[in-house]
């Protein structure tokens, strides 16, 4: 498997030092979990994070942070975050790495899709993100997605297949980065269906009325 479209250094960065948002996050790490290289750069930017936080000199904790930190200890425990790639006991290499077949419950079998039409799917997944959503999309083999593009962020990792657009060639690990200033019209290749992991911060914004339409019904 050959990664070619990464995540930009802004965003392992603001991984590293743990800034982003769950989902956010959730689609980093189930890249990192394909990808060798991001996995060192990240390892590095974690290394440099600690040597600097080694080099600030200690200060006394006020007695309302001493609080403030014991009252964290008594939250609940989120779901583990974990970047290296697992495969079932049988041997077989899963679809869906494992930070996100821990939100799922398991592989491609276990997702609940829902349809949107034109043969596509789609499976929500839940995170604490309130304004971010994650969600697994499905595009049948050889079949577009409407031309769009955006009104936010949108972050666009491939897990089984490959889609092409005007920027390139997206196969399984490959993460595209989108935001206003690209139109695009993702095509996926003909081989099989493209199941991709897409996480947005607002809606899509469509080219064609048809699918301006129906989109409130699809909340995509």
């Amino acid at each position: 498997m050959s990664i070619h479209h990464h995540p930009s250094e802004e965003l392992l960065l603001d991984y590293a030092a743990g800034a982003l948002g769950e989902a956010w996050s959730l689609a980093v790490a189930t890249h990192l979990a394909l990808c060798p290289a991001c996995r060192r750069t990240v390892g590095r930017m974690e290394a440099v994070g600690g040597k600097l936080l080694d080099d600030i000199a200690p200060q006394p904790l006020t007695d309302s942070a001493r609080d403030a930190v014991m009252a964290r200890l008594d939250e609940p425990v989120g779901k583990p975050e974990s970047i290296a790639p697992a495969a079932p006991a049988g041997g077989s290499v899963p679809h869906l790495p494992r930070p996100l077949r821990d939100y799922v419950g398991g592989d491609t079998d276990a997702v609940a899709w829902r349809r949107l039409g034109l043969g596509a799917y789609q499976a929500l997944i839940l995170t604490g993100d309130d304004n971010v959503t994650a969600r697994l999309l499905r595009i049948p083999a050889g079949k577009p997605v409407p031309t769009h593009t955006h009104n936010g962020l949108e972050l666009t990792l491939v897990l089984c297949g490959a889609f092409s657009d005007a920027t390139g060639h997206y196969g399984r690990g490959d993460l595209q980065e989108a935001d206003e200033n690209l139109e695009h019209r993702p095509h996926a290749t003909p081989e099989e269906d493209c199941i991709c992991l897409a996480v947005t911060d607002a809606p899509l914004r469509f080219s064609s009325f048809a699918a301006r339409m129906v989109q409130p019904f699809i909340g995509i």
